[in-house]
């Protein structure tokens, strides 16, 4: 039996669909008790078709026939959002965001009477390995922080952080995909230029990511321990770490998460 009762998604683009799809998979929803709406027909649509879930026929529409809504909306049209389903909003709804960069402060302004958790999730939530982290609004209760943690556990892992911690987790976990994917693409690069085909060197070179990142969470072992498990004196991977650190390889990733993060502040701001 479904544990979310009366679930309103709008906005179902790619990550919007991703945690409908998990969410129904893990039977935390089901699709006779959720609607969605998305200004695109052809996605609206789309998503009937494939989850079997209602199509209300707009914002305010869903909003008055749910419990529990989730925003996944781009950020340049969340205000409007927030003002066509204001009126319907009561404080018997939960609200879930997932839009980058628009603060607590401003949904509880606009929705005065709701529970609001904002959260940041990542891309690998659509294969539902995602990383997400979750800040309570001040009207929020530890029950609903507690099914949030649920809904985005579903997905991947969820971690709780204060609102101000945000940014650095778009800058680091939000952004993160993008930096680990160039890595992937550069070992298979370097694969490639030693002799090796490119399907050949880019399944390594993403298989080795993975398997890295299991051994890692599973291990619970700090990753310079990990690191000098395979660093043998003399040999092959103390060779290669040593152009990585000649080249600033560290810092170069520590700043990309600085600037990632210090441009989320901007754009909250704005």
């Amino acid at each position: 039996m479904a544990i979310i009762k009366n679930l309103g998604i709008i906005g179902v683009g790619n990550m919007g669909q991703a945690l409908l799809k998990g969410w129904l998979a893990a039977g935390l929803a089901a699709p006779d008790q959720t609607r969605i709406f998305d200004l695109d027909p052809q996605r609206r649509e789309l998503a009937r078709q494939q989850y079997g879930v209602a199509v209300a026929a707009d914002n305010l529409d869903l909003v008055s026939q749910t419990e529990i809504v989730l925003l996944a909306v781009k950020p340049q049209v969340f205000p409007q959002v927030l003002a066509e389903i204001r009126p319907q909003v009561k404080p018997s709804h939960l609200v879930i965001s997932i839009a980058a960069g628009i603060p607590l402060s401003l949904m509880e302004e606009y929705l005065s009477e709701a529970r609001i958790i904002r959260v940041m999730p990542n891309t690998p939530t659509m294969v539902q390995a995602g990383m997400a982290a979750l800040a309570p609004g001040r009207r929020a209760t530890a029950d609903d922080l507690q099914l949030a943690q649920l809904l985005f556990q579903a997905v991947g892992q969820a971690v709780v952080v204060e609102e101000k911690h945000l940014d650095a987790v778009t800058g680091l976990s939000g952004s993160g995909p993008a930096y680990v994917l160039t890595f992937i693409e550069a070992l298979a690069d370097g694969g490639v230029k030693m002799g090796l085909t490119r399907d050949t060197a880019l399944r390594l070179a993403a298989q080795t990511m993975l398997g890295t990142a299991q051994l890692l969470l599973k291990s619970q072992q700090h990753p310079a321990h990990l690191k000098d498990q395979v660093t043998s004196p003399g040999g092959t991977t103390i060779a290669g770490l040593h152009v990585l650190e000649q080249g600033g390889f560290r810092g170069l990733v520590m700043s990309a998460v600085e600037a990632a993060t210090r441009r989320a502040q901007e754009l909250g701001q704005n």
